[in-house]
């Protein structure tokens, strides 16, 4: 499956947040505070957003929480920070067993097992990977950010069908969400369903009509149909239009690809 939606599913991970200062060990009053006040909100959104934009920092400040008893809401930030440090598989085991044992809500816990399997899909176990998301979906069935991670999970593993289902499921929910026609056309092309794939892609650029994955993906179903000359023009639009990136790459391939075919 091409690498532009695997890149797609992690940037869940990299959510805009505002600015905020810092929470800091060091400025709590003396004595330890108890831990239903560390676990309420307000910290715990306030790590996890440290651990997600500036990893080490939100490790250190997880550790220091974990010390003043922030339990499971510290443990689960030090896990998240984890992910950026590049320490996937530590931050998978973490949350798979933060997951199995937390007594917090579904959507939670859902959470925490899609995270795991953002964690073991960077590390490129798959079949991890495809476990955490899962158990993720079990708890929130339909969901559709969790059926978009585990349809690039099933397109890794070409199990194209299975994807076109649960995005399917989740197009059924949200009828123009564009990076699933897409990704959704890219699996009927795997399996020879280029009509199918046609019309996934004519409704995602209707709404967005510079969308640069459904300009690469139109190109090689117009590569197959053989229409060069359009596959070459949704190419060349997206080299013109992408500053640096997984799909400009794709597209700069591709046109390579098609030039050394045509001589």
């Amino acid at each position: 499956m091409r690498q532009t939606f695997l890149v797609l599913a992690l940037l869940v991970l990299a959510l805009p947040v505002a600015a905020a200062d810092k929470p800091s060990a060091a400025k709590a009053p003396p004595g330890p505070p108890a831990a239903a006040n560390l676990e309420a909100p307000h910290e715990y959104s306030t790590c996890l957003t440290l651990a997600k934009t500036s990893p080490e920092d939100g490790w250190e400040e997880a550790l220091a929480w974990q010390s003043m008893g922030g339990g499971e809401a510290a443990r689960h930030c030090a896990a998240v920070a984890l992910i950026g440090m590049r320490r996937y598989e530590d931050a998978g085991n973490r949350l798979e067993s933060l997951a199995n044992e937390s007594v917090r809500d579904d959507a939670t816990r859902a959470e925490m097992f899609a995270q795991a399997g953002q964690a073991w899909l960077l590390l490129g176990n798959v079949q991890r990977a495809d476990a955490a998301q899962r158990a993720a979906l079990k708890l929130l069935p339909g969901a559709p950010e969790l059926l978009l991670d585990h349809a690039v999970t099933l397109a890794q593993v070409h199990h194209y069908k299975e994807a076109v289902d649960e995005l399917s499921d989740l197009l059924r929910r949200q009828p123009n969400r564009i990076e699933a026609m897409t990704l959704r056309a890219s699996a009927y092309r795997y399996l020879d369903k280029l009509g199918a794939a046609e019309a996934d892609l004519s409704r995602a650029l209707e709404l967005d009509p510079g969308f640069a994955d459904a300009l690469v993906e139109r190109g090689m179903v117009r590569r197959l149909k053989g229409d060069t000359d359009g596959a070459r023009a949704d190419w060349l639009m997206v080299v013109k239009s992408v500053p640096s990136g997984p799909v400009l790459e794709e597209a700069q391939r591709n046109l390579e690809l098609l030039d050394v075919k045509q001589k």
